[in-house]
């Protein structure tokens, strides 16, 4: 499937700040590419990427004194496929776990693991390790927690949220993978474009959205506690340990952001020298 996606988002300063963003697509995608994958600014402004130690692209640029504006459009194939469902998938023991994945046992700034780790085992302990216990957490917290947008705040925890039972879908993701890292499991936290192409329209306006990853069965699995299903269409920009490494835009300075528009809709056909045509 053919999906059109992009971004428009505006800051306004009031003296220049620097500014680091992570809305590239993440690499591991680029080959799905079917034009040109360009951040714009407006006004235009130097900038350039780098690639971070999680394999993301960031890009590195500086706000103007008044404003500046962030836009993306771009169109990828997508093989549009649900999540995978794998429930032989084993846990595996940690001594048993690659290197390079002991990283996502540890506690981070978003997932407390020390304070979660009794609620975790007293929930979750008698369950078999594996796919159906990440599953039983996953849907744990898809009922735990209620979501809102005005719930969100850039400070909030999982342990909050745990707390709370309110939040958006990054509290979601930070819970569910603060309970998986509290039982042994290997869990990233995910961001990127998921639209509602395989669902019935959602109100509202369209955002980013996050999920995470396990480690089960010698591979990572996606998983979603917001949504508690399988879905189609993620197109992955950026992962980490949680949303720290993986945030949208930071700003090393007072910035409002004062526009924020995200697209993400399937297409039918598309020339390089004309608009796409929608699915209707």
């Amino acid at each position: 499937m053919l999906i059109r996606t992009g971004f428009d988002i505006r800051y306004e300063t009031e003296v220049a700040t620097p500014l680091m963003a992570m809305l590239s697509l993440h690499p591991s995608r680029n080959g799905d590419l079917r034009t040109p994958h360009r951040i714009t600014t407006m006004p235009d402004v130097p900038m350039h990427d780098y690639v971070d130690a999680f394999g993301n692209v960031c890009t590195r640029l500086t706000v103007p004194e008044g404003g500046l504006t962030l836009r993306c459009d771009f169109i990828v194939d997508d093989p549009f496929q649900k999540d995978p469902h794998s429930p032989e998938a084993i846990q595996h023991r940690v001594e048993d776990l690659p290197d390079e994945v002991l990283v996502y046992l540890l506690g981070s700034r978003y997932c407390e693991t020390d304070r979660l780790s009794d609620v975790a085992w007293s929930l979750f302990g008698h369950i078999p390790p594996g796919w159906v216990r990440v599953q039983a957490i996953v849907g744990f917290v898809h009922n735990h927690i209620e979501f809102g947008y005005h719930h969100a705040r850039p400070t909030k925890t999982a342990w909050d949220a745990y707390q709370e039972q309110q939040g958006v879908c990054r509290d979601y993701a930070h819970l569910a993978i603060a309970l998986c890292r509290c039982m042994n499991i290997p869990a990233r936290y995910c961001t990127g474009y998921l639209g509602d192409i395989d669902i019935p329209p959602i109100p509202g306006p369209m955002d980013f959205s996050a999920w995470f990853d396990v480690y089960l069965g010698d591979r990572w699995h996606t998983f979603d506690a917001r949504h508690n299903k399988a879905r189609a269409g993620r197109l992955l920009m950026a992962r980490g340990r949680d949303a720290t490494d993986t945030a949208l835009t930071t700003t090393f300075g007072p910035a409002r952001l004062v526009g924020f528009h995200v697209h993400t809709d399937a297409v039918e056909t598309f020339d390089l020298g004309t608009a796409p045509v929608a699915r209707s």
